[in-house]
């Protein structure tokens, strides 16, 4: 989406696509099957020592590779495992960073009517912020909270700041980070209601920025996946409720949106503390024909790889809720992204119309407010 001249919001119209073939695709012959029994070979990971049932359990929420260790999330701890290291039965960690609620938090999340379980810290945000620090946030009972830990001991560094915005309220909330030139980008909730999902920039030089409150075109009830910085722009992956879907009932839309990583808001009139840059397009993944069948629902997503030679995103997809169930795996190469957003707009004139493509001949030159680049 991009808001434009006129404050006129838009979709854009043309979808970063990847079609399977012609017919409904069957299972590629698989190189090897196995069964269940198979991972057993496997070493696993308790998050403590085989024997000690002492601890609480693992709720495992994020996990992170940072140079040659493997950060493992959960509630109320951060586990280090050791890369260089081989495994047999059980991976150990070699190091483990505790971080609770605070008492008065925990108190605070039972007297709004949250289970005593749901008051634990759940990590739920591990970036790093440079070769000497990460950045760890957690829900901390319903009032999220970040710190810097030192990468070479795991020592607080600094103090608490608040992780509105940055982190979710509730360990089943969904959410992305990521520092993309020195600025922290992060994709989730910012209320105890869950009702203002935002995707958010700030710390860095420069003020923070966020997509318009309560505005069901910009975002509407998003699943954030993953967020990754390329080139000029940072790109967010999730699925959503789709604004323009025109029959009866709610669909799922899985989408990219790309923001400009100099963009530094509008004016007081217009956009003031918002992006400017903000556009946002549909993920296709489907099998052409007649009548297409659409592999709707992103559940995951890669980093930027290498495809012979060209840069891409791999997704798993699975079809609506009400559909025939099914799964496809689909590819998206970043040029073919870039192309969808110098595509056409779809614009809903009225709340109750349909949408529909906006005029070519009436999009403003330069289609998006300039961005200036060192």
């Amino acid at each position: 989406m991009v808001w434009r001249a006129g404050l006129l919001l838009s979709i854009l119209l043309a979808t970063a696509t990847h079609t399977l073939s012609a017919s409904f695709p069957e299972d590629s012959i698989p190189l090897d099957i196995v069964d269940a029994h198979f991972s057993r070979q496997y070493p696993v990971f308790r998050g403590r020592p085989s024997g000690n049932e002492s601890q609480h359990r693992l709720d495992f929420q994020l996990m992170t590779k940072i140079q040659d260790t493997l950060f493992i999330a959960g509630r109320d701890q951060v586990y280090l495992v050791s890369l260089r290291e081989s495994y047999r039965n059980e991976i150990i960690p070699y190091r483990k960073l505790t971080w609770r609620s605070g008492e008065a938090d925990r108190k605070n999340c039972a007297m709004k009517g949250k289970h005593r379980d749901e008051c634990h810290n759940y990590i739920k945000v591990l970036v790093p912020r440079n070769d000497d620090l990460v950045f760890i946030c957690g829900t901390n009972g319903f009032n999220p909270m970040c710190r810097y830990y030192r990468l070479d001991n795991l020592e607080f560094d600094g103090e608490e700041i608040s992780g509105l915005a940055r982190c979710p309220f509730d360990a089943k909330q969904t959410n992305v980070a990521l520092f993309a030139d020195g600025k922290l980008y992060s994709a989730t909730v910012a209320d105890f209601l869950a009702s203002d999902a935002v995707i958010y920039r700030s710390m860095g030089d420069g003020s923070a920025l966020r997509t318009i409150k309560y505005d069901s075109k910009w975002l509407k009830e998003p699943h954030f996946l993953h967020a990754v910085d390329y080139g000029n722009y940072v790109y967010f992956f999730y699925r959503e409720i789709a604004a323009e879907h025109n029959n009866l009932g709610k669909a799922v839309y899985s989408r990219v949106a790309r923001i400009c990583k100099n963009d530094v808001g509008g004016s007081q009139r217009v956009l003031e503390k918002h992006w400017t840059s903000f556009v946002k397009a549909r993920l296709n993944c489907s099998v052409p024909g007649e009548s297409f069948f659409y592999f709707d629902v992103l559940q995951s997503i890669t980093d930027i790889i290498n495809i012979n030679g060209v840069p891409s995103v791999v997704g798993v997809f699975t079809t609506q809720m009400n559909s025939i169930p099914g799964s496809a795996v689909c590819a998206f190469s970043m040029d073919d992204i870039e192309k969808v957003f110098r595509g056409r707009f779809k614009e809903q004139k009225t709340p109750d119309s349909v949408w529909t493509a906006f005029p070519e001949e009436r999009l403003p030159k330069p289609r998006y407010v300039p961005v200036s680049f060192p």
